[in-house]
């Protein structure tokens, strides 16, 4: 158990430069625009010669109670009280503001310990930009620019007096036992609403407006006994339709997100249909190899009607991943939730399914024989043996001659063989063909003097023959 760091303050004033500089990553997102951060984002500060804690970034209080900026301000006060110490984060270059006032207030309320942080000091002045701030009582009163790390260490070194030998925060771990889930698709389909629904808690921001999460955050759960570890994603768009840089970057985190998932759950509109859009998020899941899960929301919203066209629509749009289960759920009431975990088991073990050599190489005998590859050009190609190369996708390598002259459609039919031969559900499959080399290849034998006359006798035997 750690004890947790809070990081609050007022929007732009560097918590989320902090928070990559405490923890030593990139897993929050940075911009000069401020808003950026909107939900609580957890990481581990493991500094050298020091114990570790855990750091929370948070979205920017505003000062406004409604919308999106009421609903960030109430996730970094949630942080803040749950926080062992906070960071009052503020701006050395600006100087005080009324808003600055208000959140120092409101934090003497809520009786949280508070270290006051002075950032943006780089360039200017630091004991100056101290003394501006003399006036709010606060006796630990730090200068640092968290965007070169200077000061860091100064500012570790006054944190640790101020934290309890034990925290109520658990450290992220890396069981293998843990199932890491993405759930991704395009804006405004219920990613966040799910997630909340699966916690049981208001972890994540969630509204109408598109494109309300902008990052990729990590949140670890257990249920009915199973370890998961959850993702929610920002919304993907068409690239023709991302404009702004803040939504780049946040395209950039979802790719990672779901790089480093094992099971891809893919969340579309039941009362819209399978948009194109939803294809291009498909499309992603699929360069990545991930295991996939197609989650049809807003299921509850539908009559009987609606409901038959959504499923023969679903049936129709979704035929290039006939393999992947899909689900009707209803994020907002919680119906469908036991089926959608279920498809993550079996897409998940399919996924990490480990097979032999002798199996793989039997099921290729048998494939062979059922349907053996067309000939071209007067050859017919061979398959000497298999193994397989990897798991999350099951990746098999077929060992033989002329397999370059196997067009996609029998590549399809191995694929598909493989699937019913190993009962894998849920989970892309990769077939490589390697060619064996001829060792005689660029290799010139040469004759020896009695078969060169011999060869000799034979081209003038020819030639009066003509």
């Amino acid at each position: 158990m750690l004890p947790l760091v809070a990081l609050v303050g007022r929007p732009n004033v560097g918590k989320s430069t902090l928070f990559n500089a405490l923890t030593r990553t990139r897993d929050a997102l940075v911009h000069d625009q401020p808003g950026v951060t909107r939900d609580r984002n957890y990481g581990v500060c493991r500094p050298e010669g020091g114990r570790a804690f855990a750091v929370v970034d948070t979205g920017g209080i505003g000062g406004v109670d409604e919308g999106l900026a009421g609903a960030t301000a109430r996730q970094a006060r949630a942080a803040a009280e749950e926080a062992d110490l906070v960071l009052f984060v503020v701006d050395g270059r600006e100087g005080p503001s009324s808003l600055d006032d208000e959140i120092l207030a409101w934090l003497r309320r809520a009786g949280r310990p508070t270290l006051l942080v002075v950032n943006k000091t780089d360039g200017i002045d630091a004991q100056q930009a101290l003394n501006e701030f003399a006036r709010y009582g606060l006796s630990d009163r730090i200068a640092i620019a968290a965007a070169h790390r200077q000061g860091i260490d100064t500012l570790l070194a006054r944190v640790y007096p101020s934290l309890p030998d034990e925290g109520a925060t658990t450290l992220p771990d890396n069981d293998p036992a843990r199932i890491r889930v993405a759930f991704i698709g395009r804006p405004n389909v219920g990613k966040s609403t799910l997630v909340n629904r699966l916690l049981g808690e208001e972890r994540m921001i969630a509204s109408e407006v598109p494109g309300t999460t902008r990052d990729a955050v990590a949140i670890d759960m257990e249920r009915d006994g199973r370890l998961y570890r959850l993702i929610d994603t920002a919304g993907l768009r068409r690239r023709g339709r991302v404009d702004e840089v803040v939504e780049k970057f946040s395209v950039v985190k979802t790719l990672q997100a779901i790089e480093q998932c094992q099971v891809a759950v893919v969340l579309v509109d039941a009362s819209e249909g399978v948009t194109d859009q939803d294809a291009s998020v498909l499309g992603f899941a699929l360069d990545a190899g991930r295991a996939l899960v197609v989650a049809a929301n807003k299921w509850d919203g539908l009559t009987d009607y609606q409901r038959d066209q959504a499923e023969s629509m679903l049936s129709r749009k979704l035929t290039f991943v006939e393999w992947a289960e899909s689900v009707r759920i209803s994020a907002k009431h919680g119906s469908g939730l036991r089926e959608l975990f279920a498809a993550i088991h079996r897409a998940h073990a399919s996924a990490t399914t480990e097979l032999t050599t002798s199996e793989v190489t039997k099921a290729v005998e048998i494939a062979y024989e059922t349907n053996p590859p067309p000939t071209i050009r007067g050859h017919v190609a061979k398959m000497r043996f298999a193994h397989p190369a990897g798991t999350n996708p099951p990746t098999f390598v077929i060992h033989g001659t002329r397999l370059r002259n196997l067009g996609e459609t029998y590549r399809r039919y191995l694929e598909n063989f493989f699937r019913k031969r190993f009962k894998l559900v849920g989970t892309p499959v990769r077939i490589v063909f390697r060619e064996g080399t001829n060792p005689f290849e660029g290799k010139k034998n040469p004759l020896n003097e009695r078969q060169v006359a011999k060869k000799r006798r034979l081209i003038r035997h020819a030639k009066r023959g003509k």
